[in-house]
């Protein structure tokens, strides 16, 4: 087995090398259908046909030097690839190579192959192919311009625009693009087949794009979500069960996390596993996955501080459909029922403390330890 990893290992390093498959076939005694096979068992990119048999059309970079603002180089894709052969966690990983464990979890993601295996070299070259230049600009020529024009005439904005053609077409990312796309049709002539003067049909009625620094766009992340002011009035009264507040409990080592969920009626809390990453994506996942087991009427809507973690708040939204209000800036008592419950839950969760270590089964213990030492659900009373 171990053999076998080697040699397709090497199979992998001379065609990512820029190596055709018949000399690779050659270079290591297998046969070309074998060759071809395990680059298409770990999912590289495409390959060009010529008349020794496939290449690939773009050879990665094997020497460029990492940086903490660059994309990941080839020896960090290669300590990774030997940290999953020892089996050694997402955060570790991170550590190690001085990434932040998003990072690897975006890079996993990414690349692992068909087999479930993940590659250095092919990941190596997927890099390469997704960052080939010049790209073909998505809304060239498209047929979809005729739509998105209609839609601006009626004064749909850019944004609308987009989210309307990922509900139309979930499965053909052909026929989806982003707002940033359709701005830039709009704003720079030569780029894109809609009318320039469709600019002016848009709110702003600019004729060129006023630019923002990155500060203000740090600023105000969510500016355009729901606010506590525009909750429903029953869920101040605590008098209907389903509506829900939220956080997470950060420990100090690696960034570890739980995230919590309190009902404010009945106190009732679940706490989401969050074991590798607290991002957006992840905390998005958790929720939903917790959530989705409870009756509709018991999931109106969730309360949220403005942390970063809930920038997939649209997602949640869709899923569960229980809409994410947001307190107001440097104001998390507003969802005090949660932050006292929060407070509690660190007999459990010391501060200071690696919460990565409490796998799924610990925190259910700690839900129902939590109810019985109270002698009912109400959590937080």
């Amino acid at each position: 087995m171990a053999s076998s990893l080697r040699k397709h290992r090497k199979v992998l390093r001379l065609i990512c090398s820029g190596m055709f498959l018949n000399h690779a076939a050659h270079e290591t005694g297998m046969s070309w259908n074998g060759v071809r096979h395990v680059y298409r068992r770990y999912g590289g990119p495409p390959l060009q046909v010529g008349r020794s048999r496939g290449s690939l059309a773009t050879t990665p970079d094997f020497t460029r030097p990492a940086g903490p603002h660059r994309g990941l180089s080839y020896t960090e894709r290669v300590r990774i690839m030997i940290g999953l052969d020892f089996g050694v966690s997402k955060a570790e990983m991170a550590r190690r190579i001085g990434r932040h464990r998003s990072i690897i979890t975006r890079e996993l993601a990414r690349n692992t192959g068909p087999n479930g295996d993940y590659n250095a070299d092919i990941a190596h070259a997927w890099a390469a192919h997704r960052a080939r230049r010049p790209r073909t600009f998505k809304l060239k020529d498209h047929p979809l311009c005729r739509q998105i024009s209609d839609w601006i005439e009626d004064g749909w904005s850019p944004k609308l625009i987009s989210r309307m053609l990922k509900f139309m077409y979930p499965d053909d990312p052909s026929r989806q693009v982003s707002h940033e796309t359709i701005y830039q049709c709009l704003y720079v002539q030569t780029r894109g087949s809609l009318r320039a003067d469709l600019a002016r049909r848009l709110s702003t009625r600019r004729t060129k794009r006023k630019p923002r620094n990155r500060v203000e766009r740090r600023g105000k992340p969510y500016e355009d979500a729901f606010k506590i002011s525009e909750r429903p009035a029953e869920a101040a009264d605590r008098a209907v069960p389903g509506y829900w507040e939220g956080d997470l409990i950060v420990g100090a080592k690696c960034g570890s996390a739980i995230g919590t969920l309190v009902e404010r009626a009945t106190r009732f809390t679940i706490l989401l596993h969050l074991p590798d990453d607290h991002g957006a994506d992840a905390v998005a996942s958790a929720m939903i996955t917790a959530m989705s087991e409870l009756p509709e009427h018991l999931r109106r809507t969730v309360t949220w501080d403005r942390g970063v973690e809930m920038a997939s708040h649209e997602r949640i939204r869709m899923a569960l459909g229980s809409p994410v209000y947001f307190c107001d800036p440097h104001k998390p008592w507003q969802r005090g029922t949660n932050e006292n419950t929060n407070r509690l839950l660190r007999h459990w969760f010391e501060k200071g403390t690696d919460l990565s270590v409490h796998d799924a089964a610990e925190l259910k213990r700690v839900q129902d330890l939590a109810v019985s030492t109270r002698g009912s659900n109400r959590l937080g009373q």
